[in-house]
């Protein structure tokens, strides 16, 4: 148990609980009405978040006739996509290493799609004028203790190898660009990330759908879904839509499709946001390139400066609640905001006294490998994705458009990709899933205060294929 200073709880003593990315912002469209009575479409997807946004708009680019129906539990963007800390990478499989140890041979396809990806979503929001703050400033993965140095210099010389472009620092330069005593060093990706407003992101991508005629319903619980002898029947409280493909986009909420619950989990992520800061300090830390920044350990934290020099700080505990039970009282902790204050404040010393003024937390799905996968159910009429571990900002548009592929029976490089054919391993059941999520975590945490040095545990999960390491 870390031991939080009494002096960092002064830090929090304005902190409202509430999503900073929601406040009051007037590019918030209009809501949507509920299902009411049955509805006949092409195509339905469950989920109005960046996977269900992404696959409307992509299945109506590329057939504006088809017809397109989004059903959203609550509203669009209320999950994940609209309370994340709005990094769009290029990755698809939650950093080049993670996916180097799984899909070794298949990398550079990977890489290459990933960059790709991210070329596109940036070209969609120029296409459309969505206002959502697009930065495409890179990313700085600090090591802030001297073994997290040699797994930095390791990944820069693969990733150079498959024909990236990152470079490595020493302490002096990095320093340099982002002002904290505590960094030893990093690995600067020049274009590998890509700054966004996630809350506005979800909004500009679904008046893009609506624009380009896919229907929108919220509030509208899907209970089941049912295979017919032509296609599909999508129960809701109020209504049915009949239809001839589902896409699933639910995420972390349970999937309708039963044997797709043993391979995810769902965990919890927090964040924190500061009052804007004032010239002084922002003279103190630097950070004028405005880079996204996340440490290099297992256990790290991700953070960034927003439009209005306001830094958002996030990360490091993954909290997992027996069952795997999503509920909205999860959604602020208040000793993770202590810790993440704690952390804050030993990363930039000389912002001492500055207040935080929103914090909030929130579910991510999970799987055993960090990365999407995908499958099918009811004779290929329903295709599904999840898994993104927290980095879905940029690769659901990936997801979204293999799941489409999956759906139309293409047969392309995307669809051969191992990463897509296969499903990671499944958890265990309760009580042995919470068990096992609490060794690992406790072993990851133990690894990361020895020096980086994996026990018995994590050795095996690495020779598993599983690799724990966040």
């Amino acid at each position: 148990m870390v031991t939080i200073d009494p002096s960092v709880l002064t830090h929090l003593s304005y902190m409202q609980p509430a999503l900073y990315w929601l406040d009051e912002d007037p590019l918030e469209p209009m809501p949507h009405p509920t299902l009411i009575g049955d509805v006949t479409t092409n195509l339905c997807i469950v989920g109005a978040g960046y996977t269900g946004l992404w696959t409307a708009l992509l299945a109506k680019e590329a057939d504006p006739q088809r017809e397109v129906i989004i059903l959203e539990q609550r509203e669009t963007g209320a999950g994940a996509s609209g309370r994340n800390g709005g990094f769009c990478s290029y990755t698809l499989t939650h950093g080049f290493m993670n996916g180097y140890a799984r899909f070794k041979d298949e990398m550079a396809i990977i890489e290459r799609m990933g960059r790709e990806n991210l070329d596109s979503i940036e070209a969609t929001i120029k296409k459309y004028g969505i206002e959502c703050d697009f930065e495409w400033n890179g990313e700085l993965r600090v090591a802030v203790q001297d073994w997290q140095m040699e797994s930095i210099i390791e990944e820069a010389a693969l990733r150079n190898s498959f024909g990236d472009n990152v470079e490595v620092l020493n302490a002096a330069q990095v320093q340099a660009r982002v002002n904290s005593p505590i960094y030893k060093g990093a690995l600067w990706d020049p274009d590998g990330t890509a700054l966004v407003d996630p809350a506005r992101l979800v909004w500009g991508l679904e008046r893009v759908c609506i624009k380009l005629g896919v229907k929108i319903f919220e509030n509208t619980h899907v209970e089941k879904v049912e295979q017919t002898r032509t296609g599909m029947i999508v129960h809701t409280p109020y209504g049915v839509v009949h239809a001839k493909k589902v896409a699933l986009a639910t995420n972390i909420f349970k999937s309708l499709v039963r044997r797709a619950h043993k391979y995810v989990i769902p965990v919890y992520d927090f964040q924190l946001v500061t009052e804007p800061l004032t010239p002084v300090q922002l003279e103190s830390i630097g950070w004028k390139e405005r880079e996204g920044l996340s440490d290099a350990g297992n256990q790290f934290h991700y953070y960034r400066m927003t439009k209005d020099n306001e830094i958002l700080w996030g990360g490091y505990d993954a909290i997992y609640n027996f069952s795997g039970k999503v509920r909205q009282e999860y959604e602020s902790d208040a000793q993770t905001y202590a810790h993440l204050a704690q952390a804050f404040l030993e990363t930039f010393p000389q912002l001492k006294g500055i207040k935080f003024t929103h914090g909030w937390g929130g579910a991510i799905d999970t799987c055993t490998r960090f990365s999407p996968f995908w499958g099918m159910a009811h004779r290929k009429r329903l295709a599904y994705v999840m898994g993104y571990t927290g980095l879905g900002v940029g690769s659901t548009r990936f997801g979204a458009q293999v799941m489409l592929d999956l759906l139309d029976g293409i047969d392309n490089e995307r669809t051969r990709l191992t990463m897509v054919r296969k499903k990671p391993w499944p958890f265990p059941p309760e009580p042995f899933r919470f068990l096992f999520i609490r060794l690992t975590q406790w072993s990851i945490n133990r690894a990361d205060h020895k020096q980086g040095r994996r026990n018995l545990w994590l050795r095996m999960l690495d020779s598993l294929g599983l690799g724990f390491d966040s």
